[in-house]
């Protein structure tokens, strides 16, 4: 088991190292061989410890920090949560690596983009094994630093800089509220071990547990996008589509639903941190659902989903179901993997066109790409049977169950998200692949034909549509017989209602109707009747409730409003005024007049006699005025 874990966590930090040393005197082959290769074997590690699998188990590999009381060791945790997100990351991350091979193929800057890579699965996997709190916040940091290199790779273009240094500044706000939870719980508890703080809850008052509980949700809402920190992620596009879709299927914007279930045994006791978790998830999902149904970007709308469905793992945390959270999350890395890495083949085959309303036709112009990507976008939309339909119905269940007013009012802001995200999940759909018109037809001079795509490409999107498809048999509902995750990660959930099997399939029915409604209405808004008007409505400039989506609620301009231009006022009052007009101004005046009274005593130096004569007796006359007041 230790041989295993070690091999998990080395693997891609050798990789990483190695490209970083060496990769630029090796031949590009060789560089994407090895980038892939190691993930892979980390991925068949994940696999024999799966194998060798029988109970929780803490392995320490070595001492690290140590200081009177505080002892932090290099220890890693391997429990039914840590090796479920560790198959899945190893699992998604490899395949995203061998389909960088064709996307990145004609790129200079590949020994970079590798490392960083490579870095960045290194770091989620050791969040995730983590044992104890400050081993989890170095991976916490290292996903940070690695997505903010990776969203600006391309950093000559101003906007992709600008893009990775927001996505870096919102994510520390985040940051700070974990770095003081951390503080207060060796504080607190006198350990940092996780497993030893989860059982401790009950030792302390339940006012120090929400506080906690509020801070380490501060820190999710940066890291995973929640409102109000989601504002770094559509801009986050910005970066190669491999990357995005590795931020958004299996590392980054999962690490915080992560940590919220990695600690939910503490923080679950208090009701107003559930509360809270839960709100937070209903409102972002359905705030992203609403944004994506305007937005046009193609990038930028599967950014907007994943806010959304992250949302949802957020309500089941909320919940206490962290199955059904944790199923979601694997499934939606499946099928999200899928849709970015399908949106990348459009992309580059429309020479980087990202307008949804400048394509068309793509049916039969990529029937290789159409395929799995419908498979996604039925995932993506909760169609049955797929597997994004089983994992949403767990979320929407366990909502259900909870009962009461306040947790009824979240279903049904979930349901509505749900019947948003099949209809932004099928206008997308229908503009992209649907018959070309003329109102929306690539100009031939500006973009020319279908680029042909590299086979590597095209044959990744199989596996993960497949997967998505049928991996509803992981959790299968509870009148099917409880799937593998249920009864591996049944200790982790907190107790909840009980349905009968008559009311989940009433559930399951409902949640399959609006899944069909929002494809129907897609179909009637952006299907063969009334593609060409919603088309030519679209080459208008938006107004109105369009251009308030398009504005994401104009959430950044209220940040510029509120932060931003405060904050630029500010330094320009310290910068101008007093840096320049009363430190820099007062120097320079000091350094005048002390230039002046050098010039001035330069003079009594100039060699002449009268001078020297003239010092003299002034000299000799304060001597004398002295001894007179003195002696007299």
């Amino acid at each position: 088991m230790k041989t295993a874990l070690e091999l998990i966590i080395l693997l891609p930090f050798l990789g990483a190292i190695g490209n970083i040393l060496l990769g630029r005197f090796l031949p590009r082959r060789v560089v994407e061989i090895t980038a892939c290769s190691v993930i892979w074997g980390s991925f068949f590690a994940a696999l024999y410890a799966l194998d060798t699998y029988s109970a929780p188990a803490v392995v320490e590999v070595g001492a690290w920090l140590t200081s009177f009381d505080l002892k932090v060791p290099i220890s890693f945790c391997l429990d039914p949560l840590a090796l479920s997100l560790c198959l899945m990351i190893t699992f998604v991350c490899g395949l995203i690596h061998l389909y960088s091979i064709g996307y990145m193929r004609d790129d200079p800057g590949h020994v970079r983009f590798f490392a960083l890579l490579n870095l960045f699965v290194g770091a989620m996997l050791v969040l995730v094994l983590a044992e104890n709190l400050p081993l989890l916040y170095l991976g916490w940091e290292g996903v940070g630093f690695c997505s903010y290199a990776l969203i600006g790779f391309w950093y000559k273009e101003v906007k992709n800089a600008t893009a990775g240094r927001k996505a870096f500044i919102v994510t520390r706000i985040g940051d700070i509220g974990l770095a003081i939870a951390i503080v207060w719980i060796f504080k607190v508890f006198g350990t940092l071990s996780i497993t030893e703080v989860n059982r401790m809850g009950q030792l302390v008052p339940m006012e120090v547990i929400t506080a906690l509980g509020l801070l380490l949700l501060l820190a999710a809402m940066g890291k995973s996008a929640q409102a109000p920190l989601m504002v770094w992620l559509p801009d986050a596009m910005a970066g190669p589509t491999p990357v995005s879709a590795q931020i958004h299927a299996a590392t980054m914007v999962t690490a915080g639903v992560y940590l919220l279930m990695r600690m939910f045994p503490l923080i679950g006791v208090s009701a107003v941190v559930t509360g809270a978790i839960a709100v937070t998830g209903a409102f972002t999902a359905f705030y992203a659902a609403t944004c994506a149904l305007a937005e046009r970007d193609l990038k930028r709308i599967l950014a907007y989903s994943t806010i959304s469905q992250i949302g949802f793992m957020m309500l089941a945390v909320g919940c206490g179901a962290i199955t059904a959270a944790t199923f979601h999350l694997i499934v939606h890395a499946f099928f999200k993997a899928l849709l970015f890495l399908g949106a990348g083949c459009i992309i580059t085959a429309l020479h980087h066109e990202q307008d949804i309303f400048r394509m068309g036709g793509l049916r039969r112009a990529l029937p290789g790409v159409f395929w799995p990507f419908l498979a996604g976008a039925l995932c993506l939309a909760g169609v049955p049977p797929t597997g994004g339909f089983f994992s949403k119905d767990s979320i929407l269940t366990a909502v259900w169950a909870k009962g009461g007013m306040f947790y009824g009012a979240l279903y049904l802001v979930a349901m509505f998200a749900v019947f948003l995200t099949a209809v932004y999940t099928f206008r997308m759909l229908f503009v992209v692949f649907g018959d070309r018109l003329a109102a929306n037809s690539l100009e031939p001079d500006l973009h020319g034909p279908v680029k042909p795509l590299p086979g590597i490409m095209k044959i990744i999107l199989i596996p993960l549509a497949l997967l998505g498809l049928v991996s509803g048999i992981f959790n299968l509902p509870a009148y099917l017989g409880n799937g593998l995750l249920q009864s591996f990660l049944a200790p982790l959930n907190a107790e909840g209602g009980h349905l009968s099997h008559a009311t989940e399939l009433g559930l399951q029915s409902v949640a399959a109707i609006v899944a069909l409604s929002g494809l129907a209405v897609a179909w009637w808004y952006f299907g063969r009747q009334r593609r060409a008007m919603r088309i030519a409505r679209a080459a208008q400039p938006p107004t109105g409730v369009t251009a308030f989506l398009q504005a994401g609620w104009y959430v950044d301009n209220l940040y510029s409003l509120l932060f931003i231009r405060p904050y630029k006022r500010l330094s320009s009052i310290l910068w101008e005024r007093i840096d320049e007009g009363v430190i820099d101004d007062s120097l320079d005046r000091m350094a005048v007049q002390l230039g002046r009274t050098g010039q001035g005593l330069g003079r009594w130096g100039s060699g002449r006699v009268s001078a020297y004569m003239l010092s003299l007796a002034c000299g000799a006359t304060l001597m004398v005025g002295w001894f007179a007041w003195v002696v007299l």
